[in-house]
């Protein structure tokens, strides 16, 4: 009888792991993913910069790479920047920082995942007058969008996606996590 009951827990708590981790296989098979890991994101965004953005012929932004940070409650990125002000309005150059968010989009002519959506948090010059940080700050949309616009964030490569694309599926929506960024796959439309 005690043999019988170890059996039946045995088999039930099998039973039971044996649903669980069909539950999970089905799971899995209804969403694909491909998860993008932030140390990646660093990489490839740290190669596009530094970039320089002009002000109107006032002044010069010396953008530097940006150091990213996950923020999966609102499904963005955010980014610092180091930057330095320049130009025929100064006297001198300026050291400073610029935050922004931005959301993902994915573009299926070249794999790649971009900035886009962007927003501006402050562009911030502690050695300039107010004055001249506010004026700053009134260009800091465009500024934002200048230095940050389509900046190409990860490329999947083709034998990242070839199993998916076998399976007549295409990259989806993009979402933030705690561990990077996960790329679903959904169907290809029907033609």
């Amino acid at each position: 009888m005690v043999h019988r009951r170890r059996f039946l827990g045995t088999a039930l708590r099998g039973l039971a792991g044996g649903a669980t981790a069909l539950a999970g296989l089905r799971a899995a098979r209804a969403q694909p993913s491909y998860t993008v890991p932030l140390g990646q994101l660093q990489e490839a965004v740290a190669q596009k910069f530094p970039r320089s953005v002009p002000v109107q012929g006032l002044v010069d932004l010396a953008v530097q790479a940006p150091r990213l940070r996950l923020l999966p409650e609102a499904n963005r990125l955010g980014a610092t920047m180091a930057v330095e002000v320049a130009g025929p309005a100064l006297r001198r150059s300026h050291a400073g920082t610029f935050d922004v968010e931005f959301a993902l989009r994915y573009e299926a002519g070249d794999r790649t995942v971009r900035a886009h959506q962007i927003r501006l948090g402050r562009l911030d010059f502690p050695s300039l007058k107010p004055a001249v940080n506010e004026m700053l700050n009134a260009y800091g949309p465009v500024l934002a969008e200048q230095s940050l616009r389509e900046v190409v964030l990860h490329q999947l490569r083709p034998q990242d996606t070839a199993v998916f694309d076998g399976l007549g599926l295409q990259p989806g929506p993009i979402t933030v996590t705690a561990r990077g960024l996960v790329v679903a796959f959904v169907n290809k439309p029907q033609p």
